[in-house]
């Protein structure tokens, strides 16, 4: 089937982008919030919204701490899921692959660009453990800032995850649940050239 309008190039990182720009100047809040799935040890899946921070040339990017649940997760597996929705376009993007670590250079620019509060914050919380009181959290805020001031360094437990496709599915909504719907597959992550269909509403 003809691809053009929305769905036109060969180079899905490139139309995702894209998309993401037009949803930036569509959605009021959160654009780029992505629903994130992982599973357990057990094969039970967990699903949680995060923020996608970049799309590269070869994948996602978000940033975490690595010992929250979505972390140790995906530490056990090595691999997640995602979509993009966008109620004002009637759009989303829908990927799986692997995933690595993007705890370098990069990751300390991420996290200098954040907030105080929110760097601080990084260091205070215990991501998914149980918490008796907010003001116990307040206090280990107050702690870090004290012991780092304006300055805190990056934790070690935090940074980012990239995500490198298998498939990329970019839907758009039509009349009569009669959608379109392409996806770009291919068998090894960052190698090979994409498989691109048109699949069945």
């Amino acid at each position: 089937m003809r691809r053009d309008g929305i769905f036109a190039g060969d180079d899905p990182f490139l139309l995702a982008r894209a998309w993401l720009a037009e949803a930036e100047q569509a959605e009021p809040e959160d654009p780029n919030a992505i629903a994130l799935a992982t599973v357990d040890a057990d094969g039970l899946p967990d699903v949680r919204m995060v923020l996608l921070k970049h799309i590269e040339d070869d994948a996602f990017v978000f940033y975490t701490n690595y010992d929250s649940t979505k972390g140790r997760e995906i530490a056990a597996t090595g691999k997640a899921a995602f979509v993009m929705h966008w109620k004002s376009l009637r759009r989303q993007i829908r990927v799986r692959g692997t995933v690595t670590r993007e705890d370098g250079a990069a990751a300390d620019a991420y996290y200098r660009s954040r907030a105080l509060q929110s760097r601080l914050g990084a260091w205070a919380s215990h991501q998914s453990q149980p918490l008796a009181s907010h003001d116990e959290l307040a206090a280990r805020v107050a702690q870090a800032r004290a012991q780092w001031g304006d300055d805190p360094p990056r934790p070690p437990f935090w940074g980012g995850f990239r995500i490198h496709p298998l498939e990329i599915e970019f839907w758009h909504d039509g009349a009569f649940r009669l959608h379109d719907r392409f996806r770009w597959r291919r068998e090894t992550v960052n190698r090979g050239a994409w498989r691109i269909e048109c699949l069945n509403p």
